[in-house]
């Protein structure tokens, strides 16, 4: 979210960022719910100002005076408790406003209304060139014995997949090979739950606008996360920390669940588009410094790459415009890994720089070297996320009797293996 007093001072700066993020909401209601709240709150601060100039004539009044005093007293008191519920109602509404109102997206960033306007700025690898005709990694699942569909989805519903075989261990070497590179880099390895409380999901900007894509278990009062970056942000809510503790680097390794919420029809076959995955989750706190956000940013983005140059797959880099960066974000690419059988790249990675958005949801500020308390910024990005870069891996390095070679980063972590059949 952002500060109220930089939306005062800077209207139509954030009105041209819900513009340009393509949103529905009116910054002149939300300063005029600020206005009001700052009204009564004048009233309110006067009236307990009288109400405490008051209380001390009643002690030195005559007996005669006294009657009258407290009389006068009560009729303050309750002008005061009057004024309770308007107050909270109103600070509930500029709240839920401000829970929607976008960051202000870099000024470099492409500007445009969807996808279709994201920008590439990069592009690696080799497309496969097949002397035989390909097959789809559905094709190359069912015929190696390493996934069910039909039966799994009459038992858990439609999108849902269980691997088989060799598939559990691929999918399991992708993940041990990028916690081992994130390790590496001085991130710190966590597991963290699938479950969340609501204020969690709020930290990170998934609430309120995507409460259509959470499942949330009601008895518990509990949501089941989209992504492992929703408990890492809430980690250090409301601490303050030293400028020295940061920046605090995390490897979030958990399993994944989303609705899909709008999305029925689309990708329905295979693992392109499902309820629950496994993700590793690359999350960054650091000092509040431009700087500082954008020399992260392009340090997860790299680790990124390093991960899909060590799975041999061919890619492309884009920067996501203003329209699709989403309601959070400063700056945003997206890495997308080739999928021959649909002759089209599919986005792998999401990179986000956010600032101070989450911090403040979260309240996590730290103190810097002059004494000075300011909140901190957050980035995150994909490490790995599967089974979804399963399915670039399956088809771009099938063989004709639908054989997978293993890239050679992975084969540690396979037992050596050079390639699988099943």
């Amino acid at each position: 979210m952002l500060d109220i007093k930089f939306i005062r001072d800077n209207t139509d700066l954030v009105k041209k960022a819900v513009e340009l993020k393509n949103l529905s909401l009116s910054i002149d209601d939300l300063l005029k719910i600020d206005n009001d709240l700052l009204e009564k709150k004048r009233i309110q601060q006067a009236l307990q100002e009288k109400r405490n100039a008051h209380s001390k004539k009643i002690p030195k009044a005559s007996a005669e005076e006294r009657p009258a005093l407290i009389e006068e007293g009560r009729k303050i008191g309750q002008d005061l408790d009057a004024l309770k519920p308007e107050v909270s109602s109103l600070e509930e509404q500029l709240k839920e406003m401000l829970y929607r109102v976008p960051n202000i997206p870099a000024e470099d960033a492409p500007v445009g209304k969807d996808e279709n306007d994201n920008v590439e700025i990069e592009k690696g690898g080799e497309l496969p060139n097949f002397s035989f005709k390909p097959r789809d990694h559905v094709e190359i699942l069912e015929l190696n014995n390493w996934a069910e569909f039909e039966k799994i989805g009459k038992v858990c519903g439609s999108r849902s997949y269980s691997l088989r075989n060799e598939m559990v261990l691929l999918e399991m070497a992708t993940h041990r090979m990028a916690l081992e590179k994130l390790k590496a880099k001085g991130f710190n390895l966590v597991s963290t739950p699938a479950l969340a409380r609501e204020h969690a999901l709020v930290g990170t900007g998934h609430f309120p606008e995507g409460r259509d894509q959470v499942y949330y278990l009601p008895e518990d009062d509990l949501y089941l996360s989209g992504t492992a970056e929703v408990q890492p942000n809430s980690l250090h809510g409301g601490d303050i920390r030293k400028e020295e503790d940061l920046p605090i680097l995390y490897a979030g390794f958990s399993p994944c669940f989303r609705r899909e919420a709008g999305s029925y029809g689309r990708d329905v076959r295979g693992l392109i588009r499902v309820h629950q995955f496994m993700k590793v989750e690359q999350y960054v706190i650091c000092k509040n410094d431009p700087e500082e956000s954008r020399k992260w940013h392009q340090a997860l983005l790299e680790t990124s790459l390093e991960i899909v140059k060590d799975l041999e797959l061919p890619y492309r880099v884009v920067e996501c415009c203003t329209g699709d960066m989403g309601t959070g974000k400063v700056k945003m690419f997206d890495v997308e890994c080739w999928v021959p059988s649909e002759e089209k790249y599919r986005e792998t990675h999401s990179c986000s720089a956010l600032h101070e958005w989450q911090a403040r949801r979260t309240n996590t500020r730290y103190r810097d070297k002059e004494g000075q308390v300011h909140h901190v910024h957050t980035l995150n990005n994909t490490a790995i996320a599967t089974p979804r870069i399963l399915v670039s891996i399956l088809e771009n390095h099938q063989n004709e009797d639908g054989s997978i070679n293993l890239p050679k980063a992975l084969r540690p972590f396979m037992g050596g293996l050079e390639k699988i059949k099943g």
